[in-house]
């Protein structure tokens, strides 16, 4: 908890420093902040907070995630100064809804009560309804931010119809009694129905199929650098918590939900690589990218082992750095050429081949190329499904959806390099800090893919 006082007050002086100098200090309040808290969630927790355990537990687990989710939103602020230049009125409160927002997901990595998921879910979801209609000016922008709240709020009736039914047939709140009444009651038809009525809200929280419908248009529509946020953050908080409430609070009935959630894997697997294939438009390409990873990251759920966790935070680490290294080529090819299509980024290799390296190392992650960390993440959650046969329908779906998944980001890597003539009539040039964001992403998503043991090294597992 220690670690969600700091994030929360440095979007609170985050916040407050638009007062001055247009808010310009807040990116660096953020970056400051941020390491802070990366550095608290290495030590053990205070003794004052364990009075609120029964609430909030920063675990082992909890603090692996939350690491993992600084990390990403330090490396999403440091892109900051060049992707919201357009936003010099308003930074401040971009910078901190971002903060806002990692607030609610760092209380999903710990919730021990379907009171604290409800409100680690609503504060994480209220400041991406704003942040999508940040480009007041763009209508694609106010139509992201209305349908995302709109079907947000849908979700959300869900969400609580489920507690509700949950708690009417359990009596209880708390996480690990809910899972003692379901190991002794595993047939109640109420609480089989908050099951599935809590699944269907938290899926679509993570975008799967077929409670995506919201994600092309909201990614398409909204500020790029808060799109790669919810692809990265958003998708690592509401997959954990997903994660942490079916296999503890409703471990006892498993057999009641796996295998819907297996079709809805199967549904997200086949519809979004097949949509992937029909976009002219990079960033809606990465939208039903983002969708068909919901359906590989759903694999964990599927042959589960003692190193499930382990598993689950390694691949939703590489494909965050994955995320982060194409958005931030994306944006800049959006700042020069004001389009994200794919032909935006004809000849970008040869104007700024630093950009165009870390955009087709990060395609090549997110397909599953070996040599990289998206490799031994997806092979990691494959191998884990095939310890049971009665997986094997699902894997050679998800293997078939990475296949096909190849050719859609292959379009991007040949539009970057395989021009003869650039595009790119600029004498604009990426910042020192842009470069260095990508050698590190470069670096990480190739040295965890050789040598992927040092992923637990690094969070101090």
């Amino acid at each position: 908890m220690s670690v969600l006082i700091i994030v929360f007050l440095t979007a609170v002086a985050a916040l407050f420093s638009g007062v001055f100098e247009q808010g310009k200090f807040a990116r660096y309040i953020g970056i400051f902040g941020l390491i802070i808290a990366l550095y608290v969630s290495f030590l053990p927790e205070a003794s004052f907070f364990e009075q609120y355990r029964h609430m909030y537990d920063y675990s082992a687990n909890t603090a692996l995630f939350t690491k993992i989710s600084i990390v990403t939103t330090l490396l999403l602020f440091f892109l900051g100064g060049f992707a919201f230049s357009n936003h010099r009125s308003h930074q401040s409160e971009l910078y901190a809804l971002m903060l806002f927002a990692l607030c609610g997901g760092i209380i999903l990595f710990g919730f021990q009560n379907l009171v604290t998921l409800f409100l680690g879910v609503e504060i994480l979801s209220i400041p991406l309804y704003v942040m999508a209609g940040a480009n007041k000016t763009d209508l694609r922008s106010n139509e992201a931010s209305i349908k995302y709240f709109l079907m947000g709020a849908f979700a959300t009736g869900f969400l609580l119809f489920g507690i509700a039914f949950i708690y009417g047939s359990t009596g209880t709140f708390d996480l690990y009694k809910i899972q003692e009444f379901t190991i002794t009651n595993p047939k109640n038809i109420m609480l089989i129905l908050g099951v599935i009525l809590m699944l269907c809200a938290m899926s679509f929280k993570v975008a799967l199929a077929p409670f995506h419908m919201w994600s092309p248009d909201v990614y398409a529509g909204s500020p790029s650098l808060i799109t790669a946020f919810m692809a990265s953050v958003v998708k690592i908080s509401g997959f954990f918590a997903l994660f942490r409430l079916m296999t503890i609070g409703f471990s006892g009935v498993t057999a009641e939900w796996i295998n819907i959630l297996g079709v809805f894997l199967i549904i997200t697997l086949l519809l979004a690589n097949a949509m992937g294939l029909a976009q002219t438009n990079a960033k809606r390409m990465l939208a039903y990218s983002s969708v068909s990873h919901a359906g590989y990251i759903g694999l964990v759920f599927f042959g589960m082992n003692t190193l499930s966790t382990y598993t689950l935070a390694f691949y939703l680490f590489a494909y965050s750095l994955a995320t982060v290294g194409v958005f931030m080529c994306l944006i800049w090819v959006e700042k020069i050429k004001r389009e994200t299509s794919f032909g935006a980024f004809k000849g970008l290799a040869k104007t700024e081949p630093l950009l165009a390296v870390v955009a087709t190392i990060s395609l090549l992650s997110m397909a599953g190329i070996p040599l990289t960390a998206g490799f031994m993440g997806k092979f990691s959650l494959f191998a884990q499904a095939l310890t049971k046969d009665d997986n094997t329908f699902l894997v050679i779906v998800a293997v078939l959806g990475s296949a096909i998944s190849i050719a859609y980001y292959l379009r991007l890597i040949i539009a970057m390099f395989f021009f003869k003539e650039t595009t790119f009539k600029t004498s604009e040039k990426v910042t020192v800090t842009y470069n260095i964001v990508a050698v590190v992403i470069i670096a990480s998503l190739v040295i965890l893919g050789v040598f992927p043991d040092l992923f637990a090294k690094q969070f101090g597992l």
